[in-house]
């Protein structure tokens, strides 16, 4: 039988991207291997990386954080066009896959990015790994964007959030998607005929205040956390509003290309519960991408069969 040509889509979602890891493991346990991986945002980090043989690594560095050393890799510039330069995070990625070129990968392989200025969706096949996939998860205003080639570039999650059609583009004729944002499918929805209150409702900062007075690298450090994550309460930082935004949109856009270019297999790890900064639950996240994809694999399997006897009866009937 000839063998079919599968392509993974891996989708966006930040923190949530470390179940990436466990839909693979659970795809190699099976003996189901993809030749062609297109990847969004954090989903190109781990598709880059296994399709570079260095899924191990990247798994042993996500198993290895912690809330202090996520916070380590954070080099806040205020100054510049992100909130984090991502210069740690950069050598850590450049340290793991080095100076490969995609065009050399085992497995073909292209990341998503989105243009500033123009709105262009850019495939990024050729040239170095590692700028590739900086520039695929540089989320607006969060990381700084990634010039390549005289264009400047940010997360491909606001263009094409789960990279079905990248995946079909490249000659895959078999496409499993991983959808990381499943369970945010119910958000959204209309709220007709709900009356608010729509007088402001007074905010204190007397629990800034007197950081804002004090000085010393400890409590400047406090007050930055407070503005980017929040106050407690429910009271949301910096990064939550944007992110909660960047995240509607995203939501949105993935409804919208799935409905018109579906996959012929779909991955949707359960994480509810799971916010888009979690980074040190990694274990967790790869054992719910892991149970996900098991929940799949025989359907899967399956269909694969199928059509590569459909594709070999096609060539000797041709022949």
């Amino acid at each position: 039988m000839d063998r079919l040509r599968i392509g993974l889509a891996l989708g966006g979602g930040a923190a949530r991207g470390w179940s990436h890891i466990g839909v693979l493991r659970a795809l190699e346990e099976a003996g189901i291997r993809p030749q062609v991986i297109a990847g969004t945002s954090i989903g190109a980090v781990v598709g880059g990386c296994y399709a570079a043989g260095h899924l191990d690594e990247v798994e042993a560095f996500a198993r290895e954080l912690t809330m202090r050393r996520v916070w380590g890799f954070l080099d806040f510039n205020l100054a510049g066009t992100g909130l984090i330069t991502g210069g740690r995070l950069t050598e850590r990625l450049i340290d793991t896959v080095g100076g490969q070129k995609m065009q050399d990968l085992a497995i073909a392989f292209t990341a998503v990015a989105t243009e500033i200025g123009t709105g262009h969706e850019i495939w990024l096949s050729k040239g170095g790994l590692a700028n590739a996939i900086r520039a695929s998860y540089a989320l607006p205003g969060i990381f700084k964007p990634v010039k390549i080639r005289g264009r400047w570039l940010f997360d491909g999650a606001l263009v094409n959030p789960v990279p079905i059609s990248v995946c079909r583009a490249m000659g895959a004729r078999y496409v499993i998607a991983v959808n990381l944002n499943f369970d945010l499918s119910s958000r959204g929805t209309l709220a007709p005929q709900v009356e608010f209150d729509t007088e402001p409702e007074v905010e204190t900062d007397l629990d800034v205040a007197p950081l804002a007075k004090e000085t010393g690298g400890f409590n400047a450090r406090r007050l930055l956390q407070r503005q980017l994550f929040g106050r407690g309460e429910n009271v949301p930082g910096i990064s939550t509003v944007m992110v909660e935004a960047f995240n509607i949109v995203q939501d949105r856009i993935a409804r919208s290309r799935l409905a018109g270019d579906p996959p012929d297999a779909m991955i949707s790890p359960r994480l509810h519960g799971i916010n888009l900064f979690d980074f040190h639950r990694a274990a967790e996240l790869i054992d719910l991408g892991y149970a996900a994809a098991k929940r799949e694999i025989e359907t899967i399997r399956q269909e694969i069969a199928v059509r590569e006897q459909l594709a070999g009866n096609r060539h000797r009937i041709t022949a």
